[in-house]
């Protein structure tokens, strides 16, 4: 195989943001976001988008698709692959090998098999329909569909629907308008022990409350972001919102909050082995190892593969 990108994945509080700026940065190469939240600007503390991380030994390394979009706005997966192609051929256009780097599976899953993504209408008698049921029960619709489909960013009835809408209009298109164009990845997952994984979910939840996160969506609903459109893009926004507007205390969002990012990092797991299931071979590297020494394990399957990049140092 002969890779046409390189991609690297993980669950969050893996590391994964900085293991890729450490191998684009040795590659002279840029990164494309995968991750369905940070494409939002001035949503920056919880969505973990530390744009300080694009720093490597005191250089810059380009990044695509985060801060493109204004709060409020429904970011749908139709758009995610048109703007990913626009990147993907730019860095290609320079003689670069693009790193795919983020958490939301659906992402990644749909850019590398080459998914067939027609624009979505709004169908107003399937909403109608769906509007009275809960959540547990629009997931278990969800789960009946054979097709590619987002279970770890949903976690609101709006986000449920939406993708359910989603899935009966591709069921219904003709097989030609749905023909695949893969890429061929070499796919790097970072992997974190569950355990571990928690307490840097704990530990970074506090830190980030320390650094003003509940400012930051008290901003966004001063700026005139209705509160139901936070609460769809769901976790932190969720939460913090319902705080804010009164319909928990400061103790019941922070219980509920951790609750829902270990469990939203158990989807994304669950996820990632999906994939695996489905035919990408991920090569996982320990989240703890030296960022150096996870770099030069990435190297030598690059050199195993024979994919062609231009490294700004060996």
């Amino acid at each position: 195989m002969k890779a046409e990108i390189i991609t690297i994945l993980g669950p969050t509080a893996s590391g994964k943001t900085s293991l890729a700026v450490a191998l684009a940065s040795r590659l002279n190469t840029e990164i494309i976001s995968a991750d369905s939240r940070q494409i939002y600007k001035r949503m920056d503390i919880g969505t973990g988008k530390d744009l300080k991380e694009y720093v490597y030994n005191g250089k810059n390394v380009p990044y695509h698709l985060i801060d493109i979009c204004e709060p409020g706005y429904k970011y749908n997966l139709y758009e995610y692959q048109r703007d990913f192609k626009l990147a993907y051929y730019s860095i290609v256009s320079k003689g670069k090998i693009p790193v795919l780097c983020g958490g939301t599976g659906l992402y990644i899953e749909t850019v590398l098999k080459g998914y067939a993504m027609p624009q979505v209408p709004e169908n107003k008698k399937l909403r109608e329909r769906l509007q009275n049921k809960s959540l547990e029960e629009l997931e278990s619709i969800l789960r009946g569909y054979k097709t590619l489909h987002n279970k770890t960013d949903v976690d609101t009835c709006k986000r449920a629907i939406r993708a359910i809408e989603i899935e009966e209009f591709y069921r219904l298109q003709p097989p030609e308008k749905m023909n695949n164009k893969p890429l061929e990845s070499l796919i790097i997952g970072v992997n974190i022990d569950r355990d571990k994984r928690r307490e840097k979910i704990s530990e970074r939840l506090r830190i980030r409350l320390e650094e003003g996160m509940i400012d930051e969506v008290k901003a966004l609903l001063a700026d005139g972001i209705p509160a139901e459109d936070l609460i769809y893009y769901g976790l932190e926004y969720k939460y913090l919102t319902e705080y804010i507007i009164g319909i928990s205390t400061y103790q019941e969002m922070i219980v509920k909050l951790e609750i829902a990012i270990h469990q939203f990092a158990k989807r994304q797991m669950t996820w990632f082995r999906g994939m695996e299931r489905r035919g990408f071979d991920i090569h996982w590297i320990d989240a703890f190892l030296p960022e150096e020494e996870k770099v030069e394990k990435i190297l030598e399957l690059i050199e195993k593969t024979g994919t062609e990049t231009l490294r700004a140092s060996q």
